[in-house]
Formats: C-alpha cells, sequence, structure tokens
C-alpha cells in the first residue's frame, strides 16, 4: 500500500507542478521557488513529516521536501541553542545534497562544453 500512496501523493505533487506550468507560464527556476516555499509552509504543525509518514519516497524526492528539511534543521536547532541556530542550523540536514550537486555540476561543466 505504500508504494500506492507513493505514487499517488509524489504524483499529485508533480502534477500540481505541471498544472501551475502550463496555466501560469512559470519558468523553471519560479517553479522552483514555489515549490522549495509550499514545502516549508506545509513543516507547519509536522504536516509534512505526517506526509512522508504516509506517502515515504514520494513526498522524500519532490523539491518539496528540501524547502521542508531546511526550515526543519532550523527549527530544531533554534531549539537546542535559541535563536542564533535559526542561522546556524540552516544546512544541517541538506548539505551533503547541496554539496554533492555543486561536485557534479562542476565535473558536468569540465566534461561537457557549456554553451555562452
Amino acid at each position: 500500500m505504500i508504494y500506492l500512496y507513493a505514487f499517488l501523493i509524489g504524483g499529485a505533487i508533480c502534477g500540481l507542478a505541471e498544472i501551475l506550468k502550463d496555466f501560469f507560464k512559470l519558468t523553471v527556476g519560479h517553479m522552483t521557488v514555489l515549490f522549495v516555499c509550499l514545502g516549508t509552509l506545509l513543516d507547519i504543525n509536522g504536516f509534512y513529516d505526517r506526509l512522508i509518514d504516509v506517502a515515504g519516497a514520494g513526498a522524500m524526492l519532490p523539491i518539496t521536501n528540501f524547502g521542508h528539511s531546511l526550515v526543519h534543521s532550523c527549527l530544531e536547532k533554534a531549539n537546542e541553542i535559541g535563536y542564533i541556530g535559526i542561522f546556524t542550523g540552516i544546512y544541517g540536514k541538506t548539505s551533503a545534497g547541496i554539496a554533492f550537486t555543486i561536485l557534479i555540476s562542476v565535473l558536468i561543466a569540465f566534461i561537457f562544453k557549456p554553451k555562452r
């Protein structure tokens, strides 16, 4: 049943992205910012955590999970050390993914000739 929920919820998130992109003629950058912000808003009262419990990878793979992870690590660090934790804990759960993305981007730029 978890596979069905992952497919339905992950597909609903991606379907919403396609509808918004086609209806409002948004660029990829706009969509990324919109869904990262949506993931941060869904973290209020632990809603996104419950969504992850139900859907598993269907909720963890879309870009909305990146926004959720940023806010979640900020709030954990803020509860641990105070308000300064908002600034120091922002990349606690996402630093490995960000570093890997930068590394792969540099490698691809060396392998392929980028357009000017």
